[in-house]
């Protein structure tokens, strides 16, 4: 390396990311995994939905009448008999938004449960605050410093423990998986594999191995000595797994984007049973304020990469998705009035997927309140029923295996009766 770097800029500079609580995770003095040693995991897969999406088109409670009135120019239209662009009625009351007919197969499959009226018992409408809120499952602290996703595979203890346990697609690791779990964020699996980008350090494109050893060899003596080399082993092992060799399946087409090629990387990684066990990926674009549009519009062209990318891993794993739970999120959501500019503002509660083989789906999960006025939150807002721990936690102990008394969301205590009932 022809730069003069700190250990710390190559870490926060590079398209590949490896943190722990520190700066260095945890995962690096650990023996490396050993493939084939254990049995399949379970598999979390969660996607945030940045941007507060709005949860009544999403999931259209076509049922309500105070949705129809309260929206003169972008409610979805109710469902109509052979209309490809009306929503698609699930249970007579609640339906998908017609760009969300890829997932309906899934909800007719009964591997798809929808959470609505679910979110944040925290006020705030700030995104930045209302999402480490969601991602370190703690509302209303600011202090917390660790996610819950880290502390729920911190209380699993795996045995022997891959490197690649816990994966975030994108340049920087997410308030939910930062913590003494060791975690790691790729931009790609390419560039894990091939090549690191150094080019906000001046360096250019350099090959992800010459630049580890290169820093390695710099600071031989400080706390990377004696990890540095494993990361170079997951590094090989990665390259040997090689998941990009893994071609989607059973028909699945993702479609072009960021989420869908995050998620076909991970459906690429959970076949090459490189030891994943929590997966997360996410997707801006939902901060509508203008011109939302109702069949047709903006929201209409996220909700169809949204659902065609879940649906097109859902399609892809196949037989796999029988150990594979998708949990969707979303910091709050949107006002149930639309505003002055046809689009609606940030608002409370909203919709959220839960889809995978373990779920119990085909049905609504949690307690509708209404869009009367007198049942709204702070008389303009969805008002949330479900707390999104409630949720989180049934998704972290039925399926992921963490203990009901373990503290993964402090100051919360775990209660399954109020768990929204979306696994068996």
């Amino acid at each position: 390396m022809d730069c003069a770097c700190t250990r710390g800029s190559f870490m926060k500079a590079g398209a590949l990311a490896l943190l722990g609580m520190g700066s260095v995770p945890r995962f690096l003095v650990r023996t490396a995994y050993a493939q084939g040693t254990a049995a399949r995991p379970k598999i979390l897969i969660a996607v945030f939905q940045r941007g507060a999406v709005d949860g009544l088109s999403m999931v259209v409670p076509h049922g309500d009448p105070s949705y129809y009135a309260s929206r003169s120019s972008i409610a979805v239209a109710r469902p109509t008999a052979g209309s490809a662009e009306a929503t698609v009625d699930l249970d007579g009351f609640f339906g998908l938004h017609p760009a969300m007919v890829s997932l309906k197969p899934a909800w007719d499959d009964r591997h798809l449960a929808i959470v609505h009226a679910c979110g944040s018992p925290d006020t705030t409408r700030s995104h930045f605050d209302a999402q480490d809120y969601m991602e370190t499952g703690t509302p209303g602290v600011k202090s917390t410093q660790d996610g819950w996703l880290s502390r729920g595979l911190q209380a699993v203890r795996a045995t022997p423990t891959s490197p690649f346990r816990a994966v975030a697609m994108g340049s920087q690791l997410p308030r939910a998986l930062r913590g003494e779990v060791g975690a790691v964020a790729m931009g790609t699996v390419a560039d894990f594999d091939v090549k690191q980008d150094m080019g906000r350090m001046g360096a250019g494109i350099v090959n992800a191995r010459r630049g580890f050893e290169s820093l390695y060899e710099q600071d031989v003596k400080d706390i990377l000595h004696g990890t540095g080399r494993e990361t170079f082993d997951a590094v090989k092992m990665l390259k040997s797994a090689d998941p990009q060799r893994f071609a989607p399946e059973n028909g699945a087409l993702y479609p072009r984007g960021r989420l869908g090629e995050s998620l076909k990387q991970i459906a690429q990684l959970i076949k090459a049973d490189v030891g994943l066990e929590v997966a997360f990926a996410d997707m801006g674009g939902w901060d509508t304020h203008a011109y939302q549009g109702n069949e047709k519009g903006q929201l209409a062209l996220r909700l169809t990469e949204f659902s065609q990318s879940l649906a097109a891993l859902y399609r892809d794993l196949g037989d796999r998705m029988a150990d594979v739970v998708i949990l969707t999120m979303s910091e709050f959501g949107r006002t149930v009035r639309e505003n002055g500019n046809r689009g609606t503002d940030h608002g409370h509660a909203t919709a959220m997927l839960v889809l995978g083989g373990p779920v119990k789906g085909g049905r609504m999960a949690g307690r509708w309140p209404g869009l009367a006025r007198e049942q709204l939150y702070e008389g303009r807002d969805l008002a949330v029923t479900t707390d999104f721990r409630d949720l989180f936690a049934e998704v972290a102990v039925r399926h992921l295996g963490v203990t009901a008394t373990s503290s993964l969301f402090p100051g919360f205590p775990m209660n399954p009766a109020k768990y929204p009932g979306v696994l068996v």
